[in-house]
């Protein structure tokens, strides 16, 4: 498959190989029938709540009770969605903009979060714009927005709207973390421009990594069935509880096709406190190691005549990176195994801080918890010897490089 972004035009995505990404980046499924357990919305002094029907209840009325929870659903969240169109003129070219060098409008989604007139979308949504408008509401007039500030790293922007003139609706942001596979979720966007369009399907699997549009890894990321198409990007994906839970971004599909059931959302945990740092300060700081790596698997152990079964293979080591200072040692030769080309001769990275990696997304989710100036104990191994080699993060550069 190859993954997309969802703007209004298809936009072919390439992600990196299978186990590499540079580590500073922020950088299965259910088999089988699940029905969406569901029930009514209460409403009480701790806010709205729903209760899940009793199991032994016929098929009929458990689709009916799910078709009654997506109504309410949507009626309670679907006027704050924002439909986003933003002008540009000459764009460069990216996966995510297939049209470089084209005057025109990119359509997308997003969400109301407070009564002061911010919305949450894609940073690929608002990319090169020169003017950016929204429709909320019932509002039949497009309205001007600003942009308070993008963070390519999480493809995460905030947009701004004058109160007064807005119809707002703010959503309510729940909690990634409680997010389960096999989850009932509701998706409402605006794809190819059919604007607040509400589908379901459930959490297929969590913990995902997507390619940035900066080429740095978003970890933690939700994978849905629930069918998102261009222009649903930056659309909000709620749960049973009509929370928020996290903002859809990309898709995979096959052959060049719409949707097939595979979409990639950046979680609210990481959408939240991007969006407290762009609305503070303008911008996001993020931390960086500065390598690339592979996975270390039992077959690439056992051809490399490595001491350690599983962990991060370093691959390459940004010049006068963190890592690079602090000794980190990159591969050395090209080597092909099981039909991968790698370089051996680098660091296993077997523990961060004391704790077990079993391969480079381990790397990588150390990292993203981290803050430029921290400084990460790396437990790696060497020509089979095992050192713990200390590393001060720094920032984060604009692109990825390795």
């Amino acid at each position: 498959m190859e993954a997309r972004s969802l703007l209004d035009s298809t936009r072919r995505f390439f992600r990196a190989p299978f186990g590499a990404a540079l580590a500073g980046g922020l950088v299965v499924g259910i088999l089988g029938w699940i029905a969406i357990a569901a029930g009514w919305i209460k409403s009480g002094d701790e806010g709205t709540s729903l209760a899940a029907p009793p199991l032994t209840r016929p098929a009929a009325d458990r689709d009916a009770e799910r078709d009654s929870l997506v109504n309410q659903i949507y009626q309670q969240d679907s006027p704050g969605v924002a439909f986003i169109q933003a002008q540009s003129a000459a764009r460069q070219p990216s996966p995510f903009n297939p049209f470089p060098g084209q005057q025109g409008t990119a359509s997308g989604s997003g969400f109301v979060i407070d009564d002061e007139g911010h919305i949450l979308t894609n940073a690929h949504v608002v990319e090169g714009a020169d003017r950016i408008q929204v429709t909320l509401g019932k509002d039949e007039q497009p309205i001007d927005a600003k942009l308070v500030g993008r963070d390519v790293s999480t493809d995460v922007g905030v947009l701004e709207v004058d109160p007064d003139e807005a119809d707002l609706h703010p959503l309510a942001l729940g909690s990634s973390s409680e997010v389960q596979v096999g989850d009932p979720v509701v998706a409402i966007g605006n794809p190819f421009g059919l604007e607040r369009t509400v589908t379901t399907g459930i959490v297929s699997a969590l913990q995902r990594q997507i390619e940035a549009p900066n080429g740095f890894t978003i970890s933690d990321v939700i994978q849905t069935d629930a069918s998102i198409n261009p222009g649903n990007s930056g659309g909000p994906l709620i749960d049973e509880n009509g929370q928020v839970v996290g903002i859809t971004s990309q898709i995979a599909t096959a052959g060049g096709g719409g949707s097939v059931g595979v979409g990639f959302v950046v979680p609210i945990d990481t959408v939240r406190d991007v969006a407290n740092q762009l609305l503070e300060t303008g911008n996001v700081e993020h931390a960086f190691l500065g390598i690339s790596g592979a996975d270390v698997t039992p077959q690439i152990a056992d051809a490399l005549n490595l001491q350690v079964d599983e962990g991060a293979l370093v691959q390459r080591v940004v010049p006068d990176g963190p890592a690079d200072k602090a000794g980190i040692e990159a591969g050395k030769q090209e080597v092909s195994v099981a039909g991968r080309q790698l370089l051996a001769g680098g660091d296993v990275i077997t523990a961060v801080d004391g704790e077990p990696v079993t391969g480079m997304d381990d790397v990588i989710a150390a990292i993203n918890t981290k803050q430029a100036g921290d400084e990460v104990t790396l437990q790696v191994n060497r020509d089979g010897e095992t050192q713990d080699v200390t590393v001060e993060l720094g920032e984060r550069p604009g692109r990825a490089r390795g």
